[in-house]
């Protein structure tokens, strides 16, 4: 009741550290805490938001880019964390048990008037998910380290007023650069990540009307380039907003829903990141 509208923010992307803040105007939860829980408050600051507002913190998969900050961001705000048994098994963290929530595919959470619904992503990991993060009508998608475009990514995808999408990296780049061939194998081998061009092909074939935004994220410092995908995709954007996450900074807060509706809509709180990041 009254949940509308969410705010959304990319708080960094890639794999230098992943954090991604989706909530309304009473409660919040992240996905992922890949930075430190110093960076995350400075952040979050500068963007207007309260680290008392976030009420979970959601775990994709046990990889450092998206645990490290977890540990001292949780014992110190004593926020509980969803994670199943075998991302945490196969992680070297010391979580406080009362503070560790365990989930299941296809499981919605519900954290006040927030629903979020954890499903199974393909990726090299031991228990990777997905998450779509939900308010009354209002679904946000977070859809990172994905080795495929798979039935149930389309199947959320479809169903998205906005959403977080791997653009990991350029095919050409990729197989042109100074990755060892292992290295381009286990990224491109259908259980790494997703390239510009998968992803692309899901946002064309898939992409729902209701789509206000699409947040680019977890790019490649070697493989891809920001100005590259972002024309790329905005190519095809229509009525959809295109944002590249950047790996060194928040992005700004945008809004998603509420009365306005509006696709280009960014919240007030983030006027002075906006203008900051680029000026």
């Amino acid at each position: 009741m009254g949940c509308n509208p969410l705010f959304i923010t990319s708080l960094n992307s890639g794999s230098n550290g992943n954090c991604y803040y989706v909530g309304n105007a009473k409660e919040a939860v992240l996905i992922d805490a890949g930075i430190s829980c110093r960076e995350t408050e400075k952040r979050m600051l500068r963007l207007g938001l309260s680290m008392g507002k976030i009420k979970a913190i959601f775990i994709s998969h046990e990889h450092g880019d998206h645990i490290r900050g977890l540990t001292v961001m949780a014992k110190k705000y004593r926020i509980p964390v969803y994670i199943t048994p075998g991302t945490i098994g196969n992680s070297k963290l010391k979580l406080p048990e009362d503070l560790v929530n365990s989930f299941t595919s296809h499981q919605v959470v519900e954290i006040g008037s927030l629903q979020i619904t954890c499903f199974p992503k393909i990726h090299d990991a031991a228990e990777p998910h997905s998450f779509m993060v939900s308010c009354e009508d209002i679904k946000v998608g977070v859809f990172t380290d994905l080795g495929i475009v798979c039935e149930q990514l389309t199947h959320h995808f479809k169903q998205c007023d906005a959403a977080f999408l791997e653009t990991n990296y350029d095919e050409e780049l990729l197989q042109q650069g100074n990755y060892p061939y292992y290295l381009k194998k286990r990224i491109s081998d259908g259980f790494g990540h997703l390239s510009n061009k998968q992803a692309l092909e899901l946002f064309i074939n898939s992409r729902p009307a209701r789509l206000t935004h699409l947040l680019l994220a977890h790019l490649s410092k070697d493989n891809n380039n920001p100005v590259l995908v972002e024309n790329l995709f905005k190519e095809h954007a229509q009525d959809t907003m295109i944002i590249v996450a950047s790996r060194d900074m928040e992005t700004p807060l945008f809004t998603i829903g509420g009365a306005s509706n509006s696709s280009a809509e960014i919240s007030p709180l983030a006027d002075s990141a906006l203008r900051a990041q680029y000026s």
